[in-house]
């Protein structure tokens, strides 16, 4: 083979720089991708034409490109022939699906003793009142095509791999049950008879809004404000002095506060490190940050923090303290004037008696909710037949619901609008299901910027949902928004900020630090700059329009729950803000990324969670799909 290889490059005119080690690496290619040595070379010179390399020779230092070349020839290759099934319409498959067909794929998942496995332990496997069935494991749907789905392939379904505070029953009955007899005792447990309050409180932006139109003056002003709130925040806690000019020369220790920022295109470090400060006390100019001293930091740009330290020469600002979060005590509008803010609180103060005991049971899940490899929403459909079961008061679906990465919609195979595709494939279900489970029963929908059938800019207007029924209990909420359910506080964004964080973050920890929880640290920076999305400059994919509505990034206090969907690891975790130490008050919060619904073929992520009072008693668990 080595030697045909040889061959045909010199047939197609090419000679082999280091001849052993080619040969052996374009044999692996071959074995690999199931390469023929003519079909080896030919791509060769498409690689060879594409990157204009010239010479002759074949050189080992252009191996790597060509296998990434191979890579993606090969991946074309797999959408091409996976696009062709996926042409013919729904219609064409209803007409074609019948009784018969569902019968036979029955035969055809597995043996009459796992069959009878499945519909004892799966207890509800339809909504009565409608022809449409919601199957709580690999039953493929009515309209699902003649094959058998990876997705419906799966062997383990709703594994609970992920709990917290997990309770035995016997002291307080709250725990998770470990095994699926006690199914019974959650609904027990549950009271989904009892309606759960709602009340939506950042409404903005509104559906239907002009969007683009965002000046560099909008942006200046939205970050200048936000530098001159936790300004105003650090002095009204009584805990610092006035702010000074960090960029003027002095040898005694001043207190700034500016946003952190890089001083080049590239990714932040500690050489790069700058402070820029408010127009009112540096007039917005920049001074180089020198970081040596700080045992420990966390930055990352577009955060405002306070420095303690001094400037020698003007033109660089030692820093010996960081101060990060505004002190709870201290709201981030002060500077708003009492009377508004007191109306503001009264506008925003939910319709509930305060009586009523802050618990609240709900499902929490993140698109996609179709895998790749079709538009069946097959993991939509479980999900709401895991919800039939569990009867939650509120079951929280956030996007992206039409996905524009899916490869059908990117290759525009479908023969639906957009919109036909919300409406059919997620509305009509979220549909069936409230009327199974009744009026108690709430469902509230986030978008998400990668849903192809809503705006494309952010912060979001909510979904526009007025030809569906049961809207009154269908919600739907901007992105980022927060809502108050039974006077537990939430606040959500499908926006990934935790991975974009992720990659801009630069930090310090200490070596003798015990706790170094980087997923619950990055959840924590939002939290601080109180703020859904302080990343400046934003992400190249995220389309941040200051000049919209710039109050909905703000979160003007503490939520009890901060959901933050994510594609990295889903957690659920207690957050602690505030320091003993330095005399503040503690607040927390836990926050939950409940991951993907679906991750590629197959099944992702969501959460369960019980909130009872404070986060001591709440359970919650990440279920596998």
């Amino acid at each position: 083979m080595e030697q045909e290889i040889k061959e045909e490059f010199e047939r197609s005119g090419f000679s082999l720089d280091e001849e052993e080690e080619i040969l052996k690496k374009c044999l692996t290619f071959c074995i690999n991708y199931k390469l023929t040595a003519s079909d080896l070379v030919s791509s060769w010179e498409v690689y060879y034409l594409n990157r204009l390399l010239q010479g002759s020779d074949v050189q080992n230092a252009y191996m790597d490109g060509f296998l990434l070349h191979l890579q993606n020839e090969q991946k074309e290759a797999i959408m091409k022939e996976e696009a062709y099934p996926h042409m013919y319409s729904i219609n064409d498959v209803n007409m074609l699906l019948s009784d018969e067909h569902e019968e036979t794929k029955e035969t055809v998942m597995g043996t009459p003793s796992e069959r009878q496995e499945r519909l004892d332990s799966e207890p509800f496997d339809f909504t009565p009142g409608t022809d449409s069935i919601i199957p709580s494991s690999g039953k493929p749907s009515r309209i699902s095509s003649n094959h058998i789905t990876p997705f419906a392939q799966r062997t383990k379904k709703f594994v609970v791999q992920f709990t917290l505070n997990k309770i035995s029953e016997t002291e307080n009955g709250m725990g998770e049950p470990e095994d699926a007899d006690d199914e019974d005792d959650i609904i027990k447990r549950v009271q989904p008879s009892e309606r759960c309050s709602l009340e939506i409180q950042q409404s903005r932006p509104e559906s239907g809004c002009r969007f683009m139109y965002d000046r560099i003056e909008d942006k200046f002003n939205s970050l200048e404000n936000r530098i001159r709130r936790h300004a105003a925040a650090f002095v009204a806690s009584g805990l610092f002095e006035e702010p000074m000019d960090p960029t003027m020369a002095s040898q005694k220790s001043v207190f700034s506060v500016g946003m952190v920022c890089c001083d080049g295109e590239g990714r932040l470090n500690e050489k790069s490190t700058l402070l820029q400060g408010s127009v009112e006390h540096s007039g917005g100019q920049r001074v180089r940050l020198d970081l040596q001293k700080l045992q420990q930091f966390s930055f990352f740009p577009g955060q405002v923090v306070g420095i303690e330290g001094h400037n020698p020469s003007g033109h660089c600002l030692i820093a010996s303290k960081v101060v990060d979060s505004i002190p709870l005590s201290v709201s981030p509008d002060v500077e708003i004037p009492p009377p508004k803010r007191q109306a503001m609180d009264q506008e925003f103060q939910p319709d509930y008696p305060s009586s009523k005991p802050e618990m609240l049971n709900m499902v929490i899940a993140a698109g996609p909710f179709t895998t790749t490899d079709n538009l069946l929403f097959e993991p939509l459909i479980e999900l709401l037949a895991y919800a039939t079961r569990k009867q939650p008061q509120l079951l929280l679906l956030m996007g992206p619901f039409v996905d524009s990465e899916h490869p059908e919609i990117k290759t525009g195979t479908v023969d639906k609008s957009f919109t036909d595709i919300l409406h059919a494939e997620i509305l009509t279900r979220l549909q069936d299901y409230l009327e199974y489970m009744g009026t108690a029963a709430r469902v509230i929908l986030v978008p998400s910027i990668r849903d192809a059938c809503h705006d494309f800019v952010f912060p979001q207007p909510a979904f526009d949902i007025r030809t569906v029924d049961l809207k009154n209990q269908i919600s739907c909420l901007t992105n980022p928004g927060i809502f108050d359910a039974n006077k537990v506080k939430v606040g959500c964004c499908t926006i990934d900020i935790l991975k974009q964080l992720s990659g801009e973050e630069i930090s310090r920890i200490p070596a003798d630090l015990s706790s170094r929880d980087r997923m619950g640290r990055l959840a924590t920076h939002l939290l601080n700059q109180r703020s859904f999305y302080p990343l400046y400059p934003p992400s190249e994919d995220v389309p941040l329009d200051l000049s919209l509505a710039p109050e909905a990034l703000k979160i003007p206090s503490i939520p009890n729950i901060l959901i933050l969907p994510s594609d990295l690891s889903p957690f659920v975790k207690v957050l602690s803000l505030g320091e003993k130490s330095s005399g503040q008050d503690q607040s927390r919060c836990i926050a939950v990324n409940p991951g993907r619904l679906s991750k590629g073929i197959g099944g992702g992520t969501f959460v369960e969670l019980n909130y009872q009072k404070d986060s001591d008693k709440t359970n919650a668990s990440i279920v596998r799909m």
